[in-house]
């Protein structure tokens, strides 16, 4: 049975009468910092029934601007994405959820198709939704990220979030459709933000592998860097991108190189002193 939804509030309030047809539906969005792209993303997600949003203790208006749409924003530190988008869906009143990052926006087409497809039934556990990625001032439709189709529609009773921080994924337990409907992309403001988020993001992996027991090796370092710009950049034709395609051929490469050398820190600096 279907959980009731919150009936008060600013995202109820926006949510019309006519998008109440079928099972109630949640959108869970996590944030920090996030004060250039929040307003564009809730505006594109007021059609859900309820909003949620999880913040890491922002230190601009990321929280002001989520209260704007919502009432359902909580707190919580940061300990890794996947632990954080499991936070927001356990706070979701409704059973469907539709997990939204910050810098992505839901087309019209693509929210009304949600709401037929869930007041139609059946038995998908889950949808598959295409991003549409912009970067530089173009979409970008060769490489690593295109196609991009990612699991963000879902029947929580039968998914969670899973995989290793910090590319988390949808896990779900039953059949998985596709939607024809997408989402566009918005990951970085220019390459100096990129390349800050691939040292971030691989600071958080190397953890993460080092959490597991893998070690770093002169393969790791060597070898998977470059196949990781050949594959983007050459096998799956980066190259028809032009300057920003080269541009992310070059930051994947260099995020597995530095996941693989901040791992080896990690090694080093488990090793009792003397045994180095």
């Amino acid at each position: 049975m279907t959980s009731p939804a919150p009936t008060t509030g600013p995202a109820a309030a926006s949510a019309p009468a006519a998008t109440r047809a079928g099972p109630r539906l949640s959108v869970a969005v996590i944030v920090q910092d996030e004060e250039r792209n929040l307003e564009a993303c809730l505006e594109s997600v007021k059609f859900a029934d309820e909003i949620v949003v999880v913040d890491s203790h922002s230190t601009d208006r990321t929280a002001e601007i989520a209260r704007r749409f919502t009432d359902r924003v909580f707190q919580r530190e940061y300990q890794g994405q996947v632990d954080k988008k499991n936070h927001a869906v356990e706070k979701c009143a409704n059973d469907w959820v539709l997990s939204v990052d910050a810098d992505e926006r839901v087309s019209p087409e693509l929210a009304a198709e949600i709401r037929e497809t869930l007041a139609r039934g059946g038995d998908a556990a889950g949808f598959q939704i295409r991003r549409r990625t912009f970067y530089m001032g173009r979409e970008i439709r060769h490489g690593e990220w295109n196609p991009d189709w990612v699991l963000r529609l879902f029947d929580r009773r039968r998914g969670r979030f899973g995989g290793t921080d910090p590319h988390d994924r949808v896990e779900v337990s039953g059949p998985v459709a596709r939607l024809s409907g997408t989402m566009d992309h918005h990951p970085y403001r220019d390459f100096a933000h990129q390349i800050a988020r691939v040292q971030h993001f691989s600071t958080l992996a190397a953890k993460a592998f080092h959490e597991q027991g893998r070690r770093a090796g002169l393969w790791m370092m060597l070898v998977r860097p470059w196949f990781r710009f050949v594959k983007g950049y050459l096998l799956k034709l980066g190259f028809l991108d032009g300057i920003p395609g080269l541009a992310i051929a070059t930051a994947s490469g260099f995020y597995a190189f530095a996941r693989a050398v901040k791992l080896w820190e990690l090694q080093r600096a488990a090793v009792p002193k003397g045994q180095a």
